[in-house]
C-alpha cells in the first residue's frame, strides 16, 4: 500500500556521505520535528533525474527554504557513493540532502517502488515529491510515468 496524505513515514535507515565518511540517518533523524521537502527519483544520473528533477530543486533551493522548509532531501535506490558523486556533479552539495536507500527498504515500506527490470535497473523508486512535517505526509505527488517531471517538480510542489 502506497503512502497517502496523513500517513507517518515508515521507519528506515538511510546512508549519506559526509566529509567524515558514510553516515547513517534514520527517518527520525531526517524528518523528526522538521518540515522537509522529500523527492524520490528512479536513479542518479538517469536522464530525467539528472537533467530536470534534481536541478529544479538545486535552482530553487533558496525559494523553497524561504517557505519555512528545514531540509530538501532526495531519496534514490542507489548507494551513497553514487549519490555523493551525483550531488557533486549537479551542484547539490549543501543544498539537497542525498539519502541512499540502496536496498529499497524505505521505498518498499512506503509502497513507492517501481519495477525497472525491463530497463536493467531492478527495483527503483517511483518519481514523487512530498512535503513532510514531523514525519507526517502533508502533501504527496506521484508521477504517472517514471520519465515525467511535472507534478513532482520543485516548481509544482512548492508553488514556484
Amino acid at each position: 500500500m502506497s503512502l497517502t496524505i496523513g500517513d507517518r513515514l515508515p521507519a528506515a535507515t538511510f546512508r549519506t556521505m559526509t566529509p567524515e565518511g558514510v553516515k547513517e540517518l534514520t527517518t527520525a533523524d531526517v524528518f523528526g520535528g522538521k518540515k522537509v521537502v522529500l523527492f524520490g527519483v528512479p536513479g542518479a544520473f538517469t536522464p530525467s533525474c539528472h537533467k530536470t528533477h534534481l536541478p529544479g530543486y538545486v535552482k530553487n533551493h533558496d525559494a523553497i527554504k524561504a517557505q519555512g522548509v528545514d531540509t530538501i532531501a532526495c531519496v534514490a535506490v542507489n548507494d551513497q557513493f553514487v549519490l555523493d558523486a551525483w550531488a557533486a556533479s549537479a551542484g547539490a552539495q549543501g543544498k539537497v540532502l542525498m539519502l541512499a536507500d540502496g536496498n529499497a527498504e524505505f521505498t518498499k515500506a512506503a509502497g513507492l517502488e517501481l519495477d525497472g527490470s525491463g530497463f536493467g535497473l531492478g527495483t527503483r523508486s517511483k518519481r514523487y515529491a512530498a512535503v513532510i512535517e514531523d514525519g507526517v505526509v502533508k502533501d504527496l505527488k506521484v508521477e504517472e510515468s517514471a520519465g515525467a517531471v511535472s507534478v513532482s517538480s520543485a516548481e509544482s510542489v512548492c508553488g514556484l
